[in-house]
């Protein structure tokens, strides 16, 4: 790559970069426009002085426009989101893998071996089946699902 086009990519690395920017051109990935405050639900935890910044940063990037409706991606917007719209795919395949790798590497619960001070036939509970892992969420910027809790975890109970 060229000092130009590094260069380049930098700029628009940089403007990416900025809290929020990636979240308010996703969330107007549909391609209908939408006012300010639609935006901010649609980004969702961003403050109106945050988003003010990142819609005039966008614009002046030439990535978001504004007419009548509110705000909408411009072309070089949409062309931008079109060659990231691998992200969600990949995303999903990534926490997927990470969900695995968090498995295995997880402690596994020590066996119950029988003592002299605690008989095998003891009335102990048995554990109860842990829940399967839920499937990734197909959007990136969803919250991760709950993790099913390990047996014996259980504090209910006093």
């Amino acid at each position: 790559m060229s000092t130009k086009e590094t260069a380049a990519v930098s700029q628009l690395l940089a403007l990416l970069e900025a809290r929020y920017a990636l979240r308010v051109l996703w969330a107007l990935r549909d391609g209908h426009a939408q006012t300010f405050r639609l935006l901010q639900d649609s980004v969702g935890g961003i403050t109106p002085n945050t988003l003010n910044t990142r819609i005039k940063e966008l614009r002046e990037a030439g990535l978001v426009g504004h007419g009548s409706d509110g705000y909408s991606l411009t072309l070089s917007g949409q062309d931008l989101l079109k060659r990231l719209s691998d992200l969600q795919a990949f995303a999903g395949k990534w926490q997927l893998g990470q969900m695995k790798k968090a498995a295995a590497t997880a402690p596994a619960a020590p066996a119950a071996v029988p003592t002299a001070a605690a008989p095998a036939t003891s009335a102990a509970p048995a554990a109860a089946p842990v829940a399967p892992a839920a499937a990734p969420s197909p959007d990136p910027l969803a919250a991760p699902a709950p993790t099913p809790a390990a047996p014996g975890d259980d504090t209910s109970h006093g």
